[in-house]
């Protein structure tokens, strides 16, 4: 059941990365004052490369659910940072650009981290249910942290804000995942059960207020400025919540919690490389959009991307 569940965790992660890489291109194209709130969905619902990455997003969540079914979310959600393997070369040939050796070195070495955290941790399985008096706590938490990063990206624009959002994806898709994990369990008692058990509106809540957080970020940014937060986050939220709620728990003992600090560190720098060079390509690309008129009144030759729009021909 491990393998499986781990085989579909990977197939869940090659279905993100070409949603997240369509989605963030559909999205990108949209101007911010059409983007607030849902006036970015209105507009994107008439994109069909949004639509195509709906679909990967769908097969995707489905491989996920199929995967949590089967396995933890300690297990599963790591796995799922694969994603950045198949999402930051796409979108760097989605938008006619060579993905740097840098992002890819990074990219590999958040990849492995994850991967050792799996083999190290060796995680167990615990409930698939919590009342909701056990689930307060970290409600609480992850509740502030939602108003804090809503709050701030309200007043920010650019790659700050891409970040902010991301934040919010990856709190929302991970508690979505540990919702998710309750929720299938309940497919066996019948369709009364799941109507009425106050997972599955907490699951549709999460699982909408994910999508359009997610779409926001990639809207404000390029996906490699939130696309890492979101791919990171979201299984450490995950992780944390099977480990504070669901009683899944890891084993580590003795000398292998350095490895375990060390892994933390490695993931924390790699997911910071990676959003400061998507940063700095915008910026760099904002500021050639913005080269005034030549000495005899001509426009400089334009960039590949504009501000708005990194990732598209001018």
């Amino acid at each position: 059941m491990t393998i499986v569940a781990a085989g579909l965790a990977l197939v869940a992660a090659a279905l993100f990365a070409v949603a997240a890489a369509a989605q963030q291109r559909a999205a990108a194209q949209v101007p911010d004052e059409r983007a607030r709130g849902l006036g970015l969905i209105r507009v994107l619902v008439r994109r069909p490369l949004w639509w195509v990455g709906t679909g990967g997003d769908l097969a995707g969540y489905a491989a996920q659910a199929a995967a949590l079914g089967l396995g933890s979310l300690v297990l599963v959600q790591p796995l799922l940072v694969t994603t950045l393997l198949f999402a930051l070369p796409l979108a760097a040939w989605w938008s006619g650009r060579r993905l740097s050796r840098a992002d890819a070195v990074w990219a590999l070495v958040l990849s492995a981290a994850l991967a050792l955290f799996v083999v190290v941790a060796e995680p167990t399985a615990g409930v698939d249910r919590a009342a909701p008096a056990t689930w307060l706590p970290a409600g609480v938490v992850l509740g502030v942290l939602l108003c804090g990063c809503l709050a701030g990206a309200a007043v920010r624009r650019g790659a700050v804000r891409a970040v902010l959002l991301a934040v919010v994806t990856a709190v929302l898709y991970g508690l979505t995942a540990a919702l998710t994990k309750g929720v299938v369990s309940l497919l066996d008692d019948g369709p009364l059960a799941l109507v009425t058990a106050w997972e599955t509106p907490a699951l549709v809540l999460a699982a909408v207020g994910g999508t359009l957080a997610s779409q926001s970020a990639f809207q404000a940014g390029g996906l490699g400025a939130s696309l890492p937060i979101i791919t990171v986050g979201e299984p450490l939220v995950g992780v944390a919540l099977g480990a504070a709620v669901l009683d899944e728990q890891v084993r580590v003992d003795g000398p292998e919690w350095v490895l375990f600090a060390v892994l933390v560190v490695a993931m924390t720098v790699a997911t910071g490389a990676l959003a400061r060079s998507a940063a700095a390509r915008q910026e760099a690309r904002s500021d050639g959009a913005s080269t005034p008129p030549t000495a005899r009144g001509t426009s400089s030759s334009p960039s590949r991307g504009t501000a708005r729009n990194p990732s598209a021909p001018a």
